[in-house]
Order: structure tokens, then sequence, then C-alpha cells
């Protein structure tokens, strides 16, 4: 660490009270910014497959809906141990601990491994699930298709999610950024090549779109890995160093700020799988019009994802340190800038709900269709926007607190106790029809914020726990 960085994670004498919240807030949005940009850079990758097969046709785009869900439930199954990296390096970065720092990279690169060998494999079986599920037979068909190349970026993916948490709590994000930037046009060339059969790569159709994915994946983990290897300030810690010593009470640790982590995740995105799978029930293009509108509500909820990911830093760096006041101050600022956010997204979706369908469709009358449900789906979404944005900040807050359990009660309260009943009785038993299902999405979200905010308020009252410093 540099002097200065070792006065900032030391904590030097606290700014003037007048000054103390906009320092706060500038502090945020250095690392936030780099942080979103990386998140709407990953979500710009699986955005560019979306449009790329949805030339293929709505049966495609359904197929594709169906293969995220799947994938989802896998992936979050694996990003808490992955993501869980963040709160560990960063407290050890605030208590000037590198060895530390170094330790909780490795655990999470360690556990990304070992829960991706059998995670990966269920992956091949993605169409016999979908048909068990009473999908389309054809579209759970392709949709498989899709998931024998997406498969294999689940291990890569939370490798480069352990890489980038070790970068930001060392605050320095930028590396993880440039190497997004990288991989978006080159995914969406080789996504294009593999579906059509261009440059002489063979046609695979919506499995093309999958590989491809897969391959940036495994490029940005590389990548990464070389960066924390050659790069200043993250050379010094010697992140390969002792790679196979096993630090036993580190990783019990990150198990228990990674399960937690997953397992809300899975009933959060698993609230999302119901949805479509009732949207399958539906129709193919209320299927449709749902996908394309949930990539927009994934599109912006990557920006309050990276101050999600900076308050788990700027948290981290305050308990590390031992400044209550500072960590409730870096909670509340990070929720204050994704609430404001939302809110100015939620606007501008409202005035161009017409054009973003006609990004991802084309000019047929089942398009057409689509698109006017779509729509009218962002119209609905509006209280679902600004509820997700301001969950995820919030849930980022309380990991830098190592709060992940009673999270993990509020997500099995709020989606499922409320939220899917919500869903399934306005859509049918009410008739709203694919309405219902975002109306109830949109009450499940709005109580999993409150009930986060709410937490983060009542724990920041008290004293810091006491955390392992060495």
């Amino acid at each position: 660490m540099t002097s200065s960085d070792l006065d900032l994670a030391a904590g030097a004498p606290a700014p003037a009270k007048s000054s103390a919240w906009r320092t706060e807030i500038v502090e945020t949005l250095w690392l936030a910014v780099p942080m979103a940009l990386t998140q709407l850079g990953q979500i710009a990758m699986m955005t560019t497959d979306l449009a790329l097969i949805g030339r293929l046709g709505d049966a495609a785009v359904a197929a594709a809906a169906l293969a995220h869900t799947v994938w989802l439930v896998a992936f979050m199954l694996g990003i808490g141990l992955a993501s869980a990296v963040a709160p560990l390096a960063a407290q050890a970065y605030g208590a000037r601990s590198p060895r530390k720092v170094r330790a909780s990279l490795r655990v999470g690169l360690w556990a990304s491994l070992i829960a991706g060998v059998p995670l990966t494999l269920s992956q091949f079986y993605g169409e016999e699930l979908l048909r068990a599920a009473g999908q389309d037979a054809r579209t759970a068909q392709l949709a498989g298709h899709y998931l024998h190349g997406l498969a294999w970026s689940l291990v890569p993916g939370w490798m480069f999610i352990a890489f980038r948490s070790f970068m930001g709590a060392v605050n320095r994000p930028e590396p993880a950024l440039w190497i997004m930037f990288a991989a978006v046009p080159i995914n969406a060339v080789l996504a294009y090549a593999l579906i059509h059969g261009e440059f002489g790569l063979p046609a695979l159709g919506i499995l093309g779109a999958g590989l491809a994915t897969a391959l940036v994946s495994m490029g940005n983990c590389v990548a990464a890995a070389v960066v924390c290897v050659s790069m200043q300030p993250f050379r010094k810690y010697r992140v390969f160093g002792q790679l196979w010593r096993l630090d036993a009470p580190l990783m019990k640790r990150l198990l228990g700020l990674g399960l937690p982590i997953s397992g809300a995740s899975v009933l959060e995105y698993g609230l999302f799988g119901a949805a479509a799978l009732l949207m399958g029930q539906i129709s193919t293009t209320a299927l449709a019009a749902h996908q394309i509108a949930l990539q927009v509500a994934a599109i912006m909820f990557m920006v309050p994802m990276g101050i999600s990911l900076a308050a788990t830093v700027r948290v981290g760096h305050a308990v590390g340190r031992h400044d209550p006041a500072g960590a409730r101050r870096a909670g509340f600022a990070a929720i204050g800038l994704g609430l404001a956010f939302m809110a100015l997204m939620t606007l501008l979706v409202a005035l161009t709900r017409y054009d973003i369908p006609q990004l991802f469709l084309g000019d047929t009358v089942t398009a057409a269709e689509t698109a006017q449900l779509t729509a009218s789906l962002l119209v609905v979404g509006a209280s679902f926007f600004m509820a997700d944005g301001l969950q995820v900040v919030a849930n980022g807050a309380l990991r830098g607190r190592n709060d992940t359990r009673i999270p993990l009660l509020f997500a099995a309260l709020s989606f499922w106790a409320i939220g899917f009943p919500c869903s399934y009785l306005l859509a049918f038993p009410a008739g709203f029809g694919p309405f219902g299902v975002w109306i109830g999405l949109a009450i499940g979200l709005t109580v999993y914020a409150a009930l986060l905010v709410w937490r983060f308020h009542l724990l920041t009252r008290e004293p810091l726990p006491g955390l392992a410093r060495g």
C-alpha cells in the first residue's frame, strides 16, 4: 500500500462534520463509477447476445429467457462465495493487514473452483429440467443448446468477480473496467460469428451465443489474473503466493458470509425465474416481452450494483479501522446515490418505452405485439425499478458489516411469502396476466428494500462488533 492509502485505510483524523458527508459521497462515487461501468459491460455482453438471438425469432428469445433462468440459479449459488471476498478484503485493508487481503482472494478462488464443478455439470440437464417444468418442448430444446455453451462461463465468471472484488477492496477498481471494455466488442463479434458462421467459424445458432460468452468469460479471468500479478499496487500482495495453502479459519469466514449471500441471490433470482415460468404458461409473446423488459431492468440495475459494491468496500474499510460513524455514513451515502439514480432512470425508461423494444425485435407482426406488451410492462415496472436499486445498495452496505444471514431471512419472506404469491394470484385468479406477474414482483422487492434499509439503520446505531484483524 502507498502511504496515502494506509492513511485512508487506518482513518486519518475525521474531517469536519459539515464536510464529512460530501467527502463520503465523493469517495463512494470514485469507487462506484468504474465498478458500475464494469457491471454495465458485463450486462452489455448478455444484452448483445439477446439482441443477436432476437433476430432468430420469438422462439429463440423465449428459449434464451428460459436458459438464463436455469443458468442464473446456478450462477447465484456460487456468486456469494466470490462476492464475500469484497468485505473480507476491505476489512483487512482497513485494518492494514495485507496478508489477510491476499488470503481473502485466495480462499475466494478456491471456493469458486470447488463449487463450479458440480454446478457446471448441472447445466447440461437444462432441457430436461425445463420439460419437467411444463415448458414447450421446442423452446426447451433450444434453451438446452444455449446452455451447452453458457455452462462453461460459471467458474471463470466467479473468479473474475473475486479478482474484481480484490481490486476494489484496495481502492483500485479500474483494471477490471478496462478488461470488461475490451470484452464487450470481442463478445459481440465472436457471438455473431458463431451464430451465423462468419469468419470461417461454424454456424452454431443459439449455441454459438452461449459459447461466445463462455470463451470471453475465460479470457476476462485470465486477464484479471495477469493484472494482479504484474501491476501495482496488486503485485505487492503476491496474490498467488502460497496458493496451495488453505487458510481454514478464513475459508470458514468466507463460507459464513458467502453462503447466505448465495442463498439470498438464489431466492431473488429464483423469483424472477419463477416469473419467467409463469409468463411461459401465459404465452410465448408474454415470455419474450418479459425477458426484454427484464433485460432493461437488468441494465439499469448495474449502476446501483456498482454503488452497492462501493458501499461494501467503504463500509468494510470503516469496520476494519473501527469507525462506526464512518460505516453508517458510508452506507447511507451509497443508499441515497442509488435511489437518486434509479429515480432518474425510471423516468427515462417511461419516456422511451416504445423505442426500447425495437432494439431487440424485428418488424414482423408478432414482434409488434411483443413490443407493445414490453412497453406496457416497462410502465408497470416503475416501482419495481426503484425498489430493486434500493435493495441492492442496502444489501451491499450490510455486507460491509458482515451481515448476510438476516438479509437471507428477509429474502425468503419478501420474495416467496409475499412476492411470488402476489404474482401468481394477480396473474391468474385476478386475471391481470403478465401485468399481475410484474406487480407481484414489485411488491416483493419493495418489502425487501424496506426491511434491508431498516436493518442497516438499526445495526449502525450500535457499536461495531469485534472482528478479526489479524
